[in-house]
This record gives C-alpha cells, sequence and structure tokens, in this order.
C-alpha cells in the first residue's frame, strides 16, 4: 500500500469515528438540552468534514510528498492526542457530547485530565487538526484547519463557559485551572 493510500485510508477512519461521535452524542441528547449554537454548530460540522476532505485534496491535487520525519512527529502527536481523548471520554462516561450540554451540579468531573484543565477534549482537537494533515504533509491544510478551528474553539470555549460558570460547583472547580495547557492557558 502506497503512503497516499494509507493516508486516504486513515482520513476514512477518522470520517467513521467523527460519525460514529454524532450518532452517540445524539442517543445522549435524548430528553436533554443543548447550550444553543446556531451558528458556531454547524461550523464545527464544516471543520471536521474539512479535516475529511481537504488533507486528502491536498494531497492528490497538489501531489505532496510523504515526508518520513513529518510523518513520525505528526504521527507521534496524533497517538499522544488519542490517549488523551480516550483518558477524556473515559472520565467524562455517559457525559460527553459533542454538543455543550450543562452537567448537573452533583455530575461535575474534577478527575482524569479535567484535575488539570477544563477543556481536554479540545485540546485534543488542536493536536489532532494539525497533526492529521502532516502526516502527509499537508501543509495548507494543517494551517487553514488549525486556524479555524482556533476561531471555533475561541467562541465555543466562551459559550460553554458562559453556560458553566453560572454553575457554583464547576466554578468553584475550574475557576483557578487553565484551559488548555496547565500554566499557559
Amino acid at each position: 500500500m502506497s503512503s497516499q493510500h494509507a493516508f486516504f485510508a486513515l482520513l476514512g477512519l477518522v470520517a467513521i469515528l467523527r460519525g460514529v461521535e454524532v450518532l452517540v452524542s445524539r442517543a445522549r441528547l435524548a430528553g436533554r438540552s443543548a447550550v444553543p449554537e446556531p451558528a458556531l454548530f454547524p461550523l464545527m460540522v464544516v471543520l471536521h468534514a474539512g479535516l475529511i476532505v481537504l488533507p486528502g485534496l491536498e494531497v492528490w491535487r497538489l501531489g505532496r510528498p510523504f515526508v518520513p520525519g513529518l510523518a513520525v512527529g505528526a504521527g507521534v502527536v496524533l497517538v499522544l492526542a488519542t490517549a488523551l481523548r480516550f483518558w477524556t471520554l473515559r472520565t467524562l462516561g455517559r457525559a460527553w457530547n459533542v454538543r455543550v450540554v450543562v452537567p448537573e451540579p452533583e455530575r461535575i468531573v474534577t478527575r482524569g485530565p479535567y484535575a488539570w484543565i477544563r477543556h481536554p477534549n479540545y485540546l485534543v482537537v488542536i493536536l489532532e487538526i494539525a497533526a492529521i494533515p502532516l502526516l502527509h504533509t499537508a501543509w495548507w491544510s494543517a494551517l487553514g484547519l488549525s486556524l479555524l478551528n482556533g476561531f471555533v474553539l475561541w467562541r465555543r470555549i466562551r459559550t460553554e463557559e458562559r453556560a458553566l460558570f453560572e454553575i457554583p460547583a464547576w466554578r468553584e472547580a475550574m475557576a483557578d485551572k487553565a484551559r488548555l495547557v496547565p500554566g499557559l492557558f
């Protein structure tokens, strides 16, 4: 299998996993309400669809080469992000959702990665969006999608924290924690 075919297969796997996430989220949302995000959530969908389509198009149409050193670095970042994703999802359990769903005060999660940062899953998304395109030197995709992701997460985190800070237990548990990187941000 060529490096290009392996990259396309990985993008296909990402597409399947994103689809499963949406289905799981829909099922978990039944009977609950999400914080309205009329313009933001569709933009998030476009961003994640772009993560599947744009790097593949860039590699195919622009003939991006496979650079082993870059692929190894991006692969390490992706493996670490995936480990953090599993840890985050395991910690949240059934509370995880792609939508902003405000938890009951007694269900505030403060263990696992939440012992150090407020939004470990958003850190995962940042790392994935930067790393996946770079597995096959899709520079433009990595840059463009990362910039769009920066805007999306800036808005999403503000929306989510506005809702969560209304819960005294969340505010008390998370106010002194960094959003994404302990000691930095």
